[in-house]
């Protein structure tokens, strides 16, 4: 099915951006819905408790579960109180007998954060999560398809030591599983509240004995644990962590997108985005091949990272509630929206990657002569040469300045022969062949991959 797009609208995130699964959860009629499950869920407590007949509460339930957000917006133009209007508009299709009951001893800030908890909750573990495992399984696939390809390690933008492109992979492997884990936890520390307009129990106390009893059952029914206390508003924190989760996960994307668009660079050319024939990479270049997808995420990312500050400044709240985080806790779920269209981009991004091999090899080769430094200065140091950093570090220098290879430089060197008589012929290997010293780069890879494949049970 094609979905429509509003061109009308004025976030990109409605018409460039959304992810159509998740507009069940994170749409304005879906925060209606889910707002009025909670009105709902609490005539059914009420209904429970032998105070509400099975008849009215059954017309309660059913008129909320018809709401649209339409007709709630329409009224809050007349209450100027979204809460209200939808009280109103559920009020509006009951009888005169089940009226009185609809958000009887509620506040609205019961069903607003008990409401948000519940769809973000359920956005993430019904459409995120299963997104960002099936990332998960790609790089996992990269990591093992490319664990012996050999690759120059970078740090500081140089050459450093030979690793294995899959071991850069799994890198994100391990940083992607342990954010798979944080969000899981996060979403699932989500609380609601149904404690009232300054978070004492006052109006529920008039009706119930154990009015902390009745919050709990209210929020079972929607599989929620209330805070352990609040104010007329959830406790922030937890709201808080899992903003942070989200954030901190797309902060791995934009780092693998970072990797990704250097190693395409002209000068590299490591890796490739795959284009499509008809792909226009720019306007007056028509040979251009740009990595478009990686820096969209990593655009993405710059957007959303600085909303982690926001839900900081929204943990203040003065007293028992003040306003000022109405406005901008109604972002959160463009956020989720944007990550998880992040998440699916990127996971097609890597399921098309060109990896070249052969480049990856020929770049390796420009620093082969050097890398033998640091496997020769360990073992010179091991069979017991005094100095043996600065003894390398002096060769190294004598090497660059007589235009000639270390190895040509050390193996002439009768001050050291001695030690090299020491070498083993597998050290001598490692030290002399650089394609050979990766350490265990191809074993951990594996091992990391099969490590979350256990705990991730994928």
């Amino acid at each position: 099915m094609k979905e429509e797009i509003d061109f009308s609208a004025f976030s990109p995130t409605d018409y460039r951006y959304a992810v159509d699964a998740l507009r069940d959860y994170l749409s304005e009629e879906a925060f209606v819905k889910y707002k009025s499950k909670i009105e709902a869920a609490v005539a059914r407590v009420f209904e429970k408790k032998g105070i509400l007949k099975k008849d009215l509460c059954d017309e309660i339930v059913a008129a909320a579960s018809s709401v649209k957000a339409e007709e709630v917006h329409e009224e809050e133009k007349r209450t100027k109180h979204d809460i209200r209007a939808l009280v109103n508009v559920i009020r509006s299709r009951v009888s005169d007998d089940a009226k009185p009951f609809v958000h009887l001893s509620a506040t609205s800030y019961d069903i607003v954060d008990t409401a948000n908890a519940l769809r973000y909750k359920e956005a993430v573990m019904k459409v995120i999560i299963p997104d960002m495992l099936e990332l998960e399984r790609t790089w996992m696939e990269q990591a093992r398809r490319e664990k012996d390809t050999l690759q120059i390690g970078r740090t500081h933008g140089q050459h450093a030591e030979p690793i294995t492109f899959g071991f850069a992979i799994a890198q994100y492997v391990n940083r992607w599983g342990s954010q798979i884990l944080s969000v899981k936890e996060s979403s699932e520390n989500l609380v609601g509240k149904f404690s009232g307009a300054v978070g004492a129990y006052n109006a529920t106390s008039l009706i119930f004995d154990d009015p902390e009893e009745f919050e709990r059952d209210v929020l079972a029914l929607l599989n929620l644990k209330p805070a352990p206390v609040s104010t007329q508003i959830a406790p922030p924190e937890p709201m808080s962590d899992f903003v942070h989760s989200i954030i901190s996960s797309f902060s791995v994307l934009a780092n693998f997108c970072d990797d990704m668009r250097h190693l395409q660079r002209s000068e590299i050319a490591e890796v490739r985005e795959r284009v499509a024939e008809e792909q226009v990479g720019s306007s007056t270049m028509p040979h251009k091949r740009n990595p478009v997808g990686f820096e969209g995420v990593k655009s993405l990312w710059k957007k959303f990272m600085p909303q982690v500050i926001t839900m900081h400044l929204d943990q203040i709240s003065e007293h028992q509630r003040d306003l000022t985080n109405s406005a901008s806790q109604r972002y959160t779920q463009e956020l989720l929206v944007v990550f998880d269209y992040a998440v699916r981009r990127l996971k097609r991004i890597v399921e098309r990657l060109e990896v070249d091999r052969e480049k990856m090899r020929e770049n390796f080769m420009i620093s082969k002569d050097d890398i033998i430094a640091e496997p020769l200065y360990i073992l010179l140091s091991y069979y017991g040469h005094s100095d043996a950093h600065e003894y390398v570090r002096r060769k190294s220098f004598q090497a660059y300045k007589e235009n000639k290879s270390l190895r040509e430089v050390v193996e002439r060197d009768d001050e050291i022969l001695a030690y090299l008589r020491e070498f083993t012929s597998e050290q001598k290997d490692k030290v002399f062949d650089a394609e050979k010293y990766v350490g265990i780069a191809a074993e951990k890879t594996e091992k990391v991959v099969r490590y979350w494949e256990d705990k991730l049970s994928i």
